[in-house]
């Protein structure tokens, strides 16, 4: 018997690896790849004014071309005193898209005057399965945290550096890889993915 085959809207080895670990955890045998497995399908703009739009946007492109169940996520930075900013923009907030240390760099310059008791943010991620008949389910992960006032640390990506989680004294950055998928705004979306893909897919 062939395993049901689901697809996750990624190029990043390092989510299908962290997604494939929490299916298999929860006893879920399916063949998980990225959209590296089917190049021919282009990447999908993503116009949604929130996570959860912009995942389904993702999840929904990539089952219609694959005739095959899909996964999408998109997650950012929400600060408080931003009014949950630079959100869906946080991977190009500083202008171009993907450039961390410019991005790091304008938040810190925008929050330098805000005092340590009003630096709360989190991070969130939406994840969406999406089947090719347009049936679709999202939920939602997040990560508390408070903003520090310089960069620590040299693990993770993004805004990783300066969000100290609650209940932590160090940064997403200072965190192993497996400490931070354990407490992650997207570990817990995709646990929370899992019945989801139990009812929808098996």
């Amino acid at each position: 018997m062939t395993r049901q085959r689901l697809i996750l809207a990624t190029r990043n080895a390092g989510k299908i690896t962290e997604l494939h670990a929490i299916l298999a955890d929860a006893g879920l045998d399916l063949e998980l790849v990225g959209a590296d497995a089917y190049p021919d399908v282009p990447d999908v703009k993503e116009t949604g004014v929130t996570f959860a739009e912009n995942a389904l946007l993702k999840a929904h492109a990539l089952a219609r071309a694959t005739g095959l169940p899909a996964v999408a996520d998109d997650s950012g930075l929400c600060v408080d005193v931003l009014n949950g900013a630079p959100g869906i923009f946080s991977a190009r907030w500083a202008g171009t898209h993907g450039d961390d240390k410019a991005n790091l760099n304008l938040l810190l310059a925008q929050l330098s005057d805000i005092d340590d008791a009003h630096r709360g943010a989190h991070f969130a991620c939406a994840a969406a399965l999406a089947l090719p008949d347009g049936t679709e389910r999202v939920v939602e992960g997040r990560m508390p945290g408070t903003l520090r006032h310089a960069p620590t640390g040299t693990n993770g990506f993004g805004y990783d550096p300066i969000l100290q989680p609650e209940g932590h004294d160090v940064t997403c950055a200072e965190l192993t890889p497996a400490e931070k998928n354990a407490i992650s705004h997207r570990g817990k979306a995709f646990r929370a993915l899992v019945p989801v893909v139990k009812e929808l897919v098996g």
